[in-house]
């Protein structure tokens, strides 16, 4: 197992995997978090669009193979893995539901991180530059950046009500690092709360 530290959402995220779970993660990318799973007995598998991070996953011992969540998610049976991951990605899919609603089918538990549009640095970004604000979660130009459906907290939980997922935990990621459990409930609210104060979020859901 790797000796560098977890990103704070991974790190998260690895603290809802039970040990021995079958799990895939969608857009692994580096198997960072897939190596430290092992410590767990965790039968991990993942799907990574880029070649070059599944060349190097498989270089380790990873079980990683080339594929597209927008695209591949189709094939997988359904209930295969106890739990599917989806880290810092959701908001760069062509067809975010879509993906949401594969995730919800293939895993009996689905983890998802991501980077928080709601943020208030965000917020105030806009407000006072009138530019296209740029975070350590977003840190991208406009027009070179690979998230092309934004959202806030409220707005993916209001995603996950559409898709018929029920939030079994939730937790708001701070820009130093931190995690703090949240209730799911406080989310939805738009100014003020995690969704105003969170950097990012990571929530794990079920099928309702």
């Amino acid at each position: 197992m790797s000796s560098t530290p977890l990103r704070p959402d991974l790190a998260a995220i690895a603290a809802m995997i039970r040990p021995g779970a079958r799990v895939l993660d969608v857009g692994c990318g580096d198997g960072a978090l897939l190596e430290h799973l092992k410590a767990k007995n965790v039968d991990g598998r993942g799907i990574e669009i880029a070649q070059a991070n599944v060349n190097a996953c498989v270089a380790r011992g990873l079980a990683v193979v080339q594929g597209d969540a927008d695209t591949d998610l189709v094939d997988y049976p359904a209930q295969v893995f106890d739990a599917v991951i989806l880290s810092q990605t959701i908001q760069a899919t062509e067809k975010p539901r879509v993906v949401m609603e594969h995730l919800l089918r293939i895993g009996r538990r689905v983890a998802i991180s991501l980077p928080n549009f709601g943020y208030w640095k965000v917020r105030l970004s806009l407000l006072a530059g009138g530019r296209m604000p740029r975070t350590r979660t977003l840190d991208y130009s406009w027009w070179a950046t690979p998230n092309i459906h934004l959202c806030t907290l409220a707005d993916f939980v209001d995603l996950a009500n559409e898709c018929g997922a029920t939030i079994v935990e939730a937790y708001a990621l701070d820009e130093h690092g931190g995690s703090r459990k949240v209730e799911p409930g406080s989310l939805s609210h738009g100014w003020l709360g995690p969704n105003l104060f969170a950097q990012g979020g990571v929530f794990l859901l079920k099928k309702t």
